[in-house]
């Protein structure tokens, strides 16, 4: 009987039509508690129906600017107070391996070494560890992965300052200059030996490096049932918990797009590279920041490549050179790999599976069902040939590793009637009414279509506090609304810190149109574009 209970609990929670329902009949001096039974529920959802599900709830904290990124971390644990360890002791060993590996760090050790070129330099067990690392994967990806890219990065991105390609010349020399050996090491002595003048990084696998360390020193901190640590779409699940994970589509990648795959992960790490965040665009065409150090040209062959891995180290460095070698290099590769799988995305939309991967895919999410296009649109529906397209960037806090204000975004009808909550970003359910305009007007109504409240994303980097949305039209159970004006609001609120709320209204009526809204404090900047699909 108990295990039929905590069944129907999780169904009722993933459904978000449910949510929808029940808010129908709350009134208003009900909301505190319905408030709470979202909070009880979702907390539920996150113990995946484990045994210790009464005494663990996922506890989350969001931040921005952490290793130039966003850092998410879950800890499945008993109470606060032990949450507040662990996420102290997982932010301590981020911040304590930054100074250590950092390129952009000056004062790194890693950079130190840099300048100390030509002689044997005793290192930390940490910079060893990964500069040995790198000569592994040097050789296991045929040079596909090399320290060294940074030299055609930095040729890159200096002709597309100049608006050029780089000449036949540059790229013969930085071919070159690759292609010789960069340092020494000596394990004996765990010293490293500069042996020429290259500018290297060693970001290809650095982050998940990093991730994996961190996860370790808060499974250290406390006990946790389970635990996932994301920096900026890398991600290592740990302990008795599986976690969903989905997987961004690398075309359509808004926050609230539907995702490529999900991943039901246990005790493995998770990483995406691709090439459709970063890059430098000459003359008109899009060039990817990832390079083939090889031939000193950028790669687009492979718009996206998925790893699932053991180690997350090995995820974040097969992620990068999936993208460089042939699917088919790739494939052979993961096979050789105990527990390794991966999805390809290539340029022409072609999906390229391990063998094993399909098992790792999680049950379709239970809504999925509930928010199908309908099979005709109604007579004055929206034009289906047009999207919303919302752009935000989350203000910059001074230093490194701040946490993310509450966010909400959301869409009403002429008549303040909610249509479409397109995403509901927080970390502790108490403080949702902080949201103040969302939760007068939506009440938990209809949850449907908001960013999953119990999952995590692996997509290629993004840059810090920088966030796309996307409505197609359609209300919270998935029907096209009529055309018209609508207003957009964005809402922000930070603990112990500021309110925001911003709104736009916008006639729906088929004629492209674009907003900038001014910033504040919370956000620095948001812009609305009414568009044509596709463009």
């Amino acid at each position: 009987m108990k295990k039929q209970y905590i069944f129907c609990i999780v169904s009722l929670t993933a459904s978000d039509s449910w949510l929808d329902l029940t808010a129908t009949s709350m009134n208003r001096h009900r909301m505190k508690f319905s408030l709470a039974l979202a909070g009880f529920l979702l907390m539920a959802v996150g113990s995946g129906g484990h045994p210790s599900a009464a005494r663990t709830a996922w506890r989350v904290s969001q931040f921005e600017n952490v290793l130039g990124t966003s850092l998410e971390l879950k800890f499945a644990v008993a109470s606060d107070n032990e949450a507040a360890r662990a996420e102290a002791a997982a932010l301590a060993e981020i911040e304590r391996l930054n100074h250590i590996l950092s390129g952009y760090e000056r004062q790194s050790e890693f950079n130190r070494w840099l300048r100390a070129s030509g002689r044997p330099v005793r290192v930390s067990p940490e910079l060893f560890e990964a500069l040995s690392l790198f000569d592994q994967w040097r050789t296991r990806t045929s040079g596909a992965l090399d320290p060294a890219a940074q030299v055609v990065s930095k040729i890159w991105s200096r002709a597309a300052a100049e608006r050029r390609t780089p000449s036949a010349d540059e790229l013969q020399v930085a071919v070159a200059t690759i292609a010789r050996p960069h340092y020494q090491l000596d394990a004996a002595t765990r010293t490293a030996t500069r042996l020429d003048d290259a500018p290297l990084i060693l970001n290809s696998l650095v982050k998940s490096y990093i991730v994996n360390r961190a996860a370790d020193a808060a499974m250290r901190a406390t006990r946790l049932d389970g635990l996932v640590v994301n920096i900026g779409g890398d991600l290592v699940v740990r302990g008795s918990l599986a976690e969903v994970v989905s997987v961004a589509d690398p075309k359509a990648d808004a926050e609230n797009d539907e995702p490529l795959a999900r991943l039901l992960i246990r005790n493995r790490a998770v990483a995406t590279s691709g090439n459709y965040r970063r890059g430098v665009e000459i003359n008109g065409r899009w060039y990817s920041h990832i390079v083939d150090p090889r031939t000193a040209l950028p790669v687009d062959h492979v718009i996206s490549a998925t790893v699932v891995a053991p180690q997350a180290a090995d995820a974040g460095a097969l992620a990068t050179a999936f993208c460089v070698l042939t699917p088919e290099e790739s494939l052979r590769l993961a096979a050789s790999m105990p527990e390794v799988e991966c999805l390809l995305i290539t340029k022409n939309g072609e999906r390229v599976e391990s063998k094993g991967w399909r098992a790792l895919e999680a049950p379709p999410a239970p809504h999925a069902g509930l928010v199908a296009t309908p099979a005709a649109a109604e007579p004055q529906a929206w034009d289906q040939s047009f999207e919303l397209i919302i752009n935000l960037e989350l203000a910059r806090i001074e230093g490194h590793g701040y946490r993310r204000p509450y966010v909400a975004v959301w869409v009403e009808d002429k008549d303040r009637i909610p249509a479409r909550t397109l995403a509901l970003w927080y970390q502790k359910p108490r403080w949702l009414p902080e949201l103040k305009a969302w939760s007068r007007a939506n009440r938990l109504r209809a949850m449907a279509g908001t960013t999953d409240l119990t999952g995590s994303v692996s997509s290629a980097t993004r840059p810090a506090g920088k966030y796309t949305l996307k409505w197609d039209g359609k209300d919270n159970q998935g029907k096209l609304v009529k055309p018209g004006k609508y207003t957009v609001f964005i809402e922000a609120a930070r603990e112990h810190g500021t309110y925001q709320l911003m709104r736009q209204e916008i006639d729906f009526n088929g004629e492209p149109k674009q907003f900038n809204l001014t910033g504040n404090v919370e956000i620095a900047s948001a812009s609305l574009d009414y568009r044509k699909k596709g463009r």
